[in-house]
């Protein structure tokens, strides 16, 4: 089984190219969704966030906008989200894989916004980086309109520089000079790795 780690900034396109490969009936592991699973409603992460950002739970799950404030007033919260979140995820992660591998799968996408910032890339066959300008990428984060400009560059600042995961990439996807290139490149992508 093929296992390919897609990966990139925060609005650099990854959601676009996760979307091409779903469409194309390749299983996806989503650690974005995983995150969300585990900070809603009974999620295996509420009791310890609970534990170490008081008042950041509201209903039986994480107010993700109150954690954020949190850690935009404390970044050095992030470690402390990352000692709860990261095992969680790679569990699930872990599961993942070996449900298609029982299966048969010949190729699967991990959809891992951090996969190269926690290392999370040692059983990855291939590493698909998606790439747009910073100015491009910050564009997209504002229409998103859901940060302010300061949660933008904290959360930009807080990844691996773009240029830095362009270089270890197997796989460059230029998102931003036109989606019809990026997805020409993916078709391209999906058709190899099924021969």
């Amino acid at each position: 089984m093929k296992v390919i780690g897609l990966t990139g900034g925060i609005g650099m396109g990854k959601s676009t190219a996760a979307r091409q490969f779903q469409r194309a009936h390749i299983p996806m592991f989503d650690a974005d969704v995983e995150v969300h699973r585990l900070q809603a409603r009974g999620g295996a992460a509420v009791p310890a966030i609970a534990a170490a950002f008081p008042g950041t739970i509201r209903d039986g799950a994480v107010d993700r906008r109150l954690l954020r404030a949190r850690l935009m007033a404390d970044p050095a919260g992030w470690r402390v989200l990352e000692r709860i979140i990261h095992p969680l995820v790679r569990d699930a992660r872990r599961a993942f894989l070996a449900r298609w591998r029982r299966q048969g799968a010949r190729i699967v996408v991990l959809d891992i916004p951090l996969l190269l910032e926690t290392g999370g890339n040692a059983d990855i066959d291939l590493i698909l980086v998606v790439s747009t300008s910073t100015a491009n990428q910050k564009s997209r984060l504002r229409r998103r309109g859901r940060m302010t400009e300061a949660e933008i560059a904290a959360i930009i600042a807080r990844q691996m520089p773009d240029s830095e995961k362009r270089r270890r990439a197997d796989v460059l996807v230029r998102t931003g000079l036109s989606r019809r290139h990026a997805q020409a490149r993916i078709a391209r992508l999906i058709q190899e790795l099924r021969r």
